[in-house]
C-alpha cells in the first residue's frame, strides 16, 4: 500500500527540514479537497518549526509605471497591450512619503519597483536618490524590483545598501513561453543568481493561475526549492483588462490554499509571502486560512496597479491570529 503523502511530508519536511521535490508536491496539489484542512495543518506546523510565528510586512510602491517594452502576458504596465495603464514616473519626495507610510504600518521591508525589461543609467540613479533619501527619513529595509540585471547593476545595487531584490520567475520553465515572449526564463534565473552571489536577499516567487497545468504548479515549486531563495511571493491571477489574460478565470479558493500550502512543504525555510490577487481568489476567510496554512509574509495596502486590502485589516488579523510582526532587522 503506497504510503500517505502527508505522512511522508510529516518526517520529510516538518521532522527533516527538507522540501518536496516536483512529484510529491504534484501528490499535495492534487488531494482530493476533504484533505485540505490536513494538508494545511501541517503546512502551519513547518511554518512554525522552521520559521517561527512573526510575519513579515511590506509595502510596495512604483517609481516607474507603465510603458514596460516586454509583453508578458499578465501584465497591464506592457507597453505592447490596450490595457489603461500608461507610463508615469514618482518623484523622491512622493516615494519617501510612500516609505514612511509603510513604516507606520510596523513593515519592516520597503519596495522599490520600475516597470522596465532593466534599468537604465537615468533609473539606477533615481534609485540610488530615493535610497539615499529613504534611509534619512526612515529605518526601513529597502528593497528594489527593476528587471533583469548585468553584474554591474546588481554590484551597484548591493554597494547602494539595497536590503533585498525582487525578481520572479513567474511560472514554471516549461510553461514560461506561453507567458512572456519577449525574453527568456533562463534570463530571469541568471539575474537571480548574481544577486544572491552578490549578497543581497533574493525575493523570486510568480503568479499561480496563468493556465499552468498542476505538474507545471509542481514543477515551479521544485524549481523555486532548488533556487532557494529568501522570499517567495504568492500571487493569484487578477486577470487585468487590455491584457493577454483578460479572460481567464480566477483560482478557485480550495485550489488556492492548496498551493499555499505545497509551496510551504516545497520551501519549508523560505518567507512566503501574500502577494496580489489574494483578496479576490481567497477573500476574507480563505486569507485567514492561508496564514493558518503556511504565509509568513503579506503585503499591505494597495499594489502595483490593482487594490489590495486595507492595511489595518491585515494588522487586525495578525493581531487576532497572535502572529506578532517582525521587527526591524538590527543590522541596519
Amino acid at each position: 500500500m503506497k504510503t500517505d503523502i502527508l505522512e511522508i511530508a510529516r518526517v520529510q519536511v516538518l521532522d527533516e527540514g527538507r522540501g518536496l521535490d516536483a512529484a510529491q508536491a504534484l501528490e499535495c496539489l492534487t488531494l482530493p479537497d476533504d484533505r485540505l484542512p490536513d494538508l494545511l495543518a501541517l503546512a502551519h506546523e513547518v511554518r512554525m518549526k522552521w520559521c517561527g510565528p512573526e510575519v513579515e510586512v511590506e509595502g510596495i510602491v512604483s517609481l516607474k509605471t507603465g510603458g514596460c517594452p516586454e509583453d508578458c502576458h499578465f501584465c497591464s504596465q506592457s507597453g505592447q497591450f490596450s490595457s489603461p495603464v500608461r507610463a508615469a514616473w514618482l518623484d523622491i519626495p512622493s516615494l519617501v512619503k510612500a516609505a514612511v507610510e509603510t513604516a507606520a504600518t510596523g513593515a519592516t521591508e520597503f519596495c522599490i519597483v520600475a516597470a522596465v525589461r532593466g534599468p537604465d543609467r537615468r533609473l539606477m540613479d533615481q534609485v540610488r536618490e530615493g535610497v539615499r533619501a529613504i534611509r534619512e527619513a526612515v529605518e526601513i529595509n529597502v528593497a528594489c524590483s527593476l528587471g533583469m540585471l548585468t553584474q554591474a547593476q546588481v554590484d551597484e545595487l548591493a554597494e547602494m545598501g539595497v536590503h533585498r531584490y525582487n525578481h520572479n520567475l513567474e511560472t514554471a520553465r516549461s510553461h514560461f513561453p506561453r507567458v512572456v515572449t519577449t525574453h527568456t526564463w533562463e534570463e530571469r534565473w541568471e539575474t537571480c543568481l548574481m544577486v544572491r552571489e552578490a549578497g543581497m536577499e533574493l525575493c523570486c516567487g510568480g503568479i499561480v493561475g496563468m493556465g499552468e497545468t498542476p505538474e507545471q504548479r509542481a514543477e515551479f515549486a521544485a524549481q523555486l526549492g532548488e533556487l532557494a531563495p529568501d522570499e517567495v511571493p504568492l500571487n493569484f491571477l487578477n486577470p487585468r483588462p487590455g491584457t493577454p489574460f483578460a479572460d481567464h478565470p480566477l483560482v478557485d479558493g480550495a485550489e488556492a490554499l492548496k498551493t499555499i500550502a505545497t509551496f510551504r512543504l516545497a520551501l519549508p525555510r523560505t518567507i512566503l509571502r501574500y502577494a496580489g490577487g489574494r483578496e479576490l481568489t481567497l477573500g476574507d476567510l480563505g486569507t485567514r486560512e492561508g496564514m493558518l496554512g503556511g504565509i509568513n509574509a503579506v503585503i499591505v495596502g494597495n499594489y502595483l496597479t490593482t487594490l489590495g486590502r486595507a492595511p489595518e485589516r491585515d494588522l487586525e488579523l495578525l493581531a487576532d491570529l497572535k502572529m506578532p510582526i517582525k521587527a526591524l532587522s538590527q543590522t541596519l
